[in-house]
């Protein structure tokens, strides 16, 4: 009598909350428009919510899960998914192969506690995705999204929209979840953009650039690079002073093309 107890206690420290309402479901299939050509990597199926409709309008369906009680559930439920027991932040994105003639999609509710995680490791195969619609608490959400200038607007925003266009697509109350959480969630819709925003000579060193601008927010960017790169101050005033950026201004107020030739220049 005490199992099922302990498996939503499970489910909510892995940040598990299952989507239960249909026409959402239906909704964020219908950001993918799935077809009979193309193939679709669900994350995070967990009751199949998504899973249902995805294998009855998608030629092919691969779904990432990591809780083996729900894997053998999906296995039996529908068995032309193919379920995969797999950690979507360390599989294989950039090697996804489309179908001829098709898209590689994909889609997912993705759990809060590696919600983050799992959508930079995505962030980094915009070839091999043609589109994705994925859930995610909704200030995260929103903080993928912001623009320059938002008080919201970091790390995950640059790294992001390095490469896709991302929308605000559908907003999610709790009630729609099973156990339902403490916080609003809301889709995001993220197409590739042709090309990066600005092409990167290092993109190790712009990442690091960028992480040490918003690892303390309230300095000036000059005394955030110099902490966070172990700079002496006068360096990294005098680098973003060369790419004609004022070594005054806050990390949230540069554009990722100012980053990318503060990285340069330093």
């Amino acid at each position: 009598m005490t199992r099922p107890h302990a498996d939503v206690t499970r489910r909510r420290a892995l940040g598990q909350h299952f989507l239960r309402d249909a026409g959402i479901a239906r909704a964020i299939v219908d950001l993918l428009a799935p077809t009979p050509a193309d193939l679709v990597v669900e994350i995070g199926p967990g009751q199949g919510a998504l899973t249902g409709e995805l294998s009855r309008r998608a030629g092919r369906v691969l779904a990432l899960e990591v809780d083996r009680a729900l894997i053998e559930r999906l296995r039996v439920a529908w068995p032309a998914v193919e379920v995969l027991d797999a950690d979507a932040r360390a599989w294989g994105w950039t090697s996804l192969a489309r179908p001829a003639g098709g898209r590689a999609l994909v889609v997912g509710n993705l759990p809060y506690s590696v919600g983050t995680a799992i959508l930079v490791a995505l962030s980094r195969a915009p070839r091999a995705i043609d589109l994705m619609a994925l859930m995610l608490q909704r200030e995260v959400a929103e903080r993928v999204a912001a623009a320059p200038g938002s008080k919201i607007y970091g790390s995950l925003s640059v790294y992001v929209q390095l490469r896709w266009r991302v929308e605000m697509a559908i907003r999610v109350p709790p009630g729609a979840f099973r156990p339902p959480p403490k916080v609003e969630s809301a889709v995001l819709r993220l197409t590739p953009l042709p090309g990066p925003a600005v092409e990167l000579a290092d993109e190790a060193r712009f990442e690091a650039v960028v992480r040490a601008a918003f690892a303390q927010r309230r300095k000036t960017l000059a005394n955030a690079l110099a902490a966070g790169l172990d700079l002496p101050v006068a360096t990294a005033r005098e680098a973003a002073a060369s790419a004609g950026v004022d070594p005054g201004r806050r990390a949230e107020t540069l554009n990722i093309r100012e980053f990318a030739e503060l990285a340069r220049r330093l």
